[in-house]
């Protein structure tokens, strides 16, 4: 598949088959994607928990309000220490947007190989912080449901997005 087709059909999924397992390479190929992204001065804040057990699953689930992630068969969790990250000298740190970048880096490498994802940032973080042993200094930054759509869904080809000519501007 080539980027511009993965770009235009990646889309939130909120539909899992929670009786297929993501094999481990496919998981593994998803965390390269994030190894590989940019960050800062190359500080590379980040963390990336790729959930799968029944018990964390559980744990990480009960952090979102939302009961139709209940049938994704993993989850993925990007985190980020404040203090690893490049700080600009206004004060500006780098974290959110190194990890953005991770983040986005990966949820299109699972577009690619087949995998639904949906970017999630309403999540309770003390609870996951609680659930995953997160040290104090780590920021949970986005969650996201990893697996396949179930037999018979087919994604929506109906993506709305504002003209270009209304949001980009060559000056």
């Amino acid at each position: 598949m080539n980027f511009k087709k993965i770009i235009e059909e990646r889309e939130s999924c909120r539909r899992y088959d929670p009786n297929v397992q993501v094999p481990p390479q496919i998981l593994q190929e998803i965390a390269e994607a994030g190894r590989l992204a940019p960050s800062a001065c190359n500080l590379q804040p980040w963390k990336f928990l790729f959930i799968s057990s029944a018990e964390s699953l559980s744990k990480v689930k009960e952090s979102y309000g939302s009961r139709w992630v209940d049938n994704a068969p993993h989850f993925l969790v990007v985190a980020g220490k404040r203090s690893s990250a490049w700080v600009r000298s206004d004060g500006y740190n780098s974290l959110e947007t190194d990890l953005t970048i991770a983040m986005d880096h990966m949820i299109l490498a699972a577009e690619s190989l087949g995998i639904g994802t949906c970017w999630i940032a309403a999540f309770d973080e003390a609870k996951l912080h609680m659930a995953l042993n997160l040290t104090e200094d780590e920021k949970v930054f986005a969650i996201t449901p990893l697996g396949y759509l179930p037999a018979g869904c087919k994604k929506n080809a109906n993506k709305t997005r504002k003209p270009l000519k209304e949001i980009a501007f060559f000056i």
